[in-house]
């Protein structure tokens, strides 16, 4: 069952740390996220492989943006 990663909070994705078809496991960082010159890693909620990756990098999201979408 695919699973959407959401933004947690608003902020500048600084890097992501996964391709399209890579097997993470849960808790693996995925991207991390710069608000407010705070860095936020963003970490696998489950085990999946990544399916589609909608941020990048230098792009703004807001809260709850999907991210990427694990299945």
């Amino acid at each position: 069952m695919a699973e959407d990663v959401l933004a947690p909070l608003a902020g500048k994705v600084l890097s992501v740390t996964v391709g399209v078809g890579d097997v993470v496991e849960e808790d693996d960082e995925l991207l991390v996220l710069e608000a407010m010159k705070m860095e936020t890693v963003v970490y696998a909620p489950a085990d999946g492989t990544v399916s589609t990756i909608m941020a990048q990098v230098g792009q703004q999201v807001e809260e709850d943006d999907p991210l990427m979408t694990l299945g």
